[in-house]
């Protein structure tokens, strides 16, 4: 059974930095897409970046841009989503997600695999 898990969430002040972690395993990581989303409370759930399997980033949200950078290490089966200047309302449960061959896709329907989610916390 495929599983993706998130880790490196947590609680930070606004203008302070996280790494998410999204470890692979029973799947053939270098072939797939792996996107990071989130969902903050009340609202629906939204792409933050993405990258395709052959590499080469994808898509940020611009939101984002400039803040958060999305990097895979295929020896470890593991994405990587690094957040700087993180402000509050990027307060959300963040997913990563993995799809087979994809093109680094920013709507989630086209990923074939989901992590359980990690919270991150933003304060003022």
């Amino acid at each position: 059974q495929v599983q993706l898990v998130e880790s490196g969430g947590g609680l930070v002040q606004a203008g302070g930095s996280l790494r998410l972690s999204c470890a692979a395993s029973r799947l053939t990581f270098n072939r797939y897409a792996t996107g990071w989303f989130r969902q903050a409370p009340g609202k629906e759930r939204e792409s933050v970046a993405a990258i395709r399997w052959s590499g080469g980033i994808t898509y940020y949200a611009d939101s984002v841009k400039g803040r958060f950078t999305i990097s895979r290490d295929n020896a470890k089966n593991t994405v990587y989503l690094q957040m700087n200047s993180l402000k509050p309302e990027d307060t959300a449960v963040y997913y990563c997600a993995a799809a087979r061959y994809g093109s680094g896709s920013s709507r989630d329907n086209e990923y074939d695999y989901w992590g359980q989610g990690t919270q991150v916390t933003v304060s003022s």
